[in-house]
């Protein structure tokens, strides 16, 4: 029924396609774990942009606005107090698995779980102690929701250490649906549930909702992972290394972290400046422009094994034009998309409250940092595959730095125009000192409308 040319077309990916999603070896398997993510990622984005105007609609922008402040910031706790252990999993997994060293993979999946949930405890009791002692300088509406949020902390923690040993066995299902999927319709459905019995569609509600979401994912997935992984490996004794495991997991939790805190400080900072209704508004226009970084995260996806390959075969001019092209594959989608977001701003925000289209103009603003980001392309992926996390590790701080000097003069002054600023101010630093640590590492000039010219000779091998 095709047109011969698109059929053969169609025909030639397909087979192309096929061995991707039914080979065993290990390019097919990182190739069917990266289409799975891919899937699974834009099935969630789907699913929080819905379930998001859902709360938001039942809710009210106040109360809308503390849920989203604590659970941002439960969130972020949760996975920080793992220390990178979770990575490190993803790190030492397979190598113990190719020398047959069972009893540190025993001893490896055993200390992530019992490390990060003590970790996490100790963190959410340090927390409650912090609220008795300081409770007077909070406003009373957080304090419920922020306790529920400390109760949640340890599960939050687990699940990012089962989600980091799926990924190592290359189980992208069991690693990122419990997460991405499972959890936000649990949370929407127990919201539900409780409205329906009479409570107040409150955010102590929805910090319960989520708890209680938390909670059943998680142990759910554990057990799913033990049962599993008793099944992967036959029993016997533990072999621990937690030195060394610890040696990798804190640059690991370093670079991971500030850029997990870079990503979501500006909603954190906005809620201690800004009141709940603010905070909400912010959120919606936030959330909204994330629609756009989809195609940098799939830029980044697809780019990595390329950097990967051109590294290994020390081709410098090669990685230059696969970082350049890979910008202008990020840069211009990006500008499309963005500006079809934006005009469309006023529509997509009115669909979580009257109130929130107020922040169509935030989006703008957010989508010139954005747009920063994308035109230098997946450079940081560059530098992490090149083994420069130390460096990265420096440029994040810089960048976060930038972004809480920003926020910090800006909000008091413009409100949630500052916010927005400041959070577009921020990209363009972390574009710029990428841009100049790219240029500095490899000797090329990583912008999209750059041409492949290295500043070196282009026969000099890439230095590990």
């Amino acid at each position: 029924m095709l047109p011969s040319a698109l059929r053969h077309r169609l025909s030639d990916s397909l087979e192309r396609l096929l061995p991707a999603l039914t080979g065993s070896d290990t390019r097919s398997r990182a190739q069917r774990m990266a289409v799975i993510t891919f899937v699974i990622r834009i099935l969630s984005a789907a699913i929080a942009f819905t379930s998001q105007i859902f709360l938001a609609r039942l809710m009210g922008e106040f109360e809308y606005g503390i849920f989203i402040f604590v659970w941002v910031m439960t969130v972020l706790f949760g996975n920080l107090s793992c220390l990178g252990l979770h990575t490190a999993v993803i790190r030492f997994l397979p190598e113990y698995s190719t020398t047959s060293g069972f009893a540190e993979i025993r001893g490896l999946t055993t200390t992530a779980r019992i490390f990060a949930l003590l970790s996490a405890t100790v963190l959410a009791v340090i927390g409650a102690a912090g609220l008795w002692l300081f409770g007077k300088a909070i406003d009373g509406y957080y304090f419920v929701p922020l306790y529920l949020g400390l109760i949640t902390l340890p599960m939050v923690a687990l699940g990012d250490v089962m989600d980091g040993t799926a990924r190592a066995h290359s189980w992208p299902i069991a690693a990122m649906s419990p997460t991405f999927l499972v959890r936000p319709l649990l949370i929407l459905a127990f919201m539900v549930l409780a409205t329906i019995a009479g409570l107040p569609p409150a955010a102590p509600t929805a910090m319960a909702a989520a708890l209680a979401a938390t909670y059943v994912t998680t142990l759910a997935q554990f057990t799913a992972m033990v049962w599993r992984l008793d099944r992967h490996y036959l029993p016997g004794p533990m072999k621990i290394e937690l030195g060394r495991w610890l040696r990798v997991s804190i640059p690991i939790f370093l670079v991971d972290g500030f850029g997990f805190l870079l990503t979501n400080s500006d909603v954190v900072i906005v809620g201690l400046y800004v009141k709940p209704d603010d905070v909400a508004i912010y959120f919606a226009a936030a959330k909204t422009m994330a629609l756009v970084h989809f195609v940098m995260f799939a830029v980044r996806a697809a780019a990595g094994p390329r950097f990967s390959a051109a590294m290994a075969a020390r081709d410098r001019h090669q990685l230059a034009e696969i970082a350049i092209e890979s910008a202008r594959w990020s840069f211009w989608p990006s500008l499309a998309i963005g500006c079809t977001v934006v005009l469309a701003g006023p529509l997509l925000l009115s669909l979580f409250g009257p109130a929130f289209p107020a922040g169509a103009p935030l989006m703008a603003i957010l989508l010139t940092g954005i747009l920063a980001k994308a035109f230098i392309g997946p450079a940081e992926t560059l530098l992490t595959m090149a083994g420069r996390q130390k460096l990265c590790v420096i440029l994040y701080v810089a960048a976060l730095g930038a972004n809480v000097a920003l926020n910090v003069t800006l909000i008091p002054l413009f409100g949630l125009t500052g916010a927005a600023s400041a959070t577009a101010g921020a990209m363009f630093v972390e574009a710029a000192i990428l841009h100049v640590a790219v240029r500095h590492t490899f000797g090329f000039t990583l912008l999209a409308l750059s041409g492949a010219r290295t500043g070196h000779d282009e026969n000099e091998a890439i230095k590990p």
